[in-house]
């Protein structure tokens, strides 16, 4: 028996070292334009971990490591889930500091949905699809993380050739529902500090496997303005075999009224919304359809429970 879940969350990131999101020249204090960090061979999505020996993991850390010794900088990093090295002469910029050129992101935050919650374990999972940079498409690596209270506070209507949006609100200092211990392809998962109750089903639902889904009527529970969670009806259209994780597990198309006058169909912060048919949590919304926002993908809950447990799910 699981919680469904249905309500938005905050989700705010700090990564694990510092995602390099490009590159650029600067001016250094001789009046030449230079970027240490292209010309040792630096790429987008590269992980920055530690500088001369010292780990990194702010943009300010990064700057107090390269002022500390700017004749040369010994640059541990990951590319595709490998350590490597490399050394680059960082230049003094005209503001007195030493400088490679390299833009980095340290932290990212954003609005989702939580999929369910697990009253045994006090794991949570959400999204159903992995945090990337939006710059590289890179997942990124969780060093720290927090889902927190959070609202929706207005709705950008899906159109073709376009995705809306739930545009959500949360504060620095909101209240924490719990961590973040992973995001991989499949959502982010934790454990929640107080358990997740649903007020539409307040005793829990029965997971619903794989080979219990089919294509037909199925609900999904959302959150896309001030009435809380609400459920809404949809039809599964297309169910894929499958017997190992992996994304896009089944089509659905909205069919409730009220959420197609609403938002348009599935819009960019529903991901996660869990999707309910026989009476059986069976899965999570992940994508929308970019051609039509009334069609979407979800993820089925034997992946996501999977992710949680480190193991394989079986039928």
């Amino acid at each position: 028996m699981l919680y469904p879940g249905g309500r938005a969350v905050g989700i705010s990131i700090n990564l694990r070292g510092l995602l390099i999101v490009g590159s650029g020249s600067f001016r250094t204090r001789d009046g030449r334009e230079c970027c240490p960090a292209k010309r040792a061979g630096f790429r987008a999505g590269d992980v920055i971990l530690s500088i001369n020996g010292t780990a990194v993991s702010t943009s300010e850390e990064m700057q107090l490591a390269l002022n500390a010794n700017p004749d040369s900088a010994q640059i541990v990093f990951e590319r595709n889930n490998r350590q490597q090295t490399l050394t680059v002469k960082p230049e003094m910029g005209t503001d007195g500091k030493a400088k490679i050129g390299a833009w980095v992101r340290d932290s990212t935050a954003g609005i989702g949905t939580l999929s369910f919650y697990d009253p045994d374990s006090g794991q949570y999972a959400a999204l159903g699809h992995a945090i990337t940079d939006g710059d590289t498409g890179s997942i990124l690596t969780v060093r720290e993380g927090r889902v927190l209270k959070a609202s929706i506070v207005a709705v950008q209507k899906g159109q073709r050739g376009v995705p809306g949006e739930l545009k959500g609100s949360f504060l620095q200092n909101a209240a924490v529902l719990g961590d973040i211990a992973q995001n991989t392809t499949l959502g982010i998962s934790g454990t929640l500090t107080t358990a997740a109750t649903n007020p539409l089903y307040p005793d829990g639902l029965p997971i619903g496997t794989r080979s219990s889904v089919h294509t037909g009527a199925a609900t999904i529970l959302s959150t896309i303005g001030t009435g809380g969670v609400q459920e809404y009806t949809v039809e599964i259209t297309h169910v894929s075999q499958q017997n190992a994780p992996a994304a896009k597990s089944m089509v659905l198309r909205v069919t409730d009224t009220r959420l197609l006058d609403a938002t348009g169909g599935i819009v960019q912060g529903m991901s996660g919304s869990p999707i309910i048919q026989d009476g059986k949590l069976i899965g999570a919304v992940t994508h929308v359809f970019v051609s039509d926002p009334t069609q979407g993908y979800g993820l089925y809950v034997d992946w996501m429970l999977s992710q949680m447990q480190g193991t394989s799910a079986d039928q």
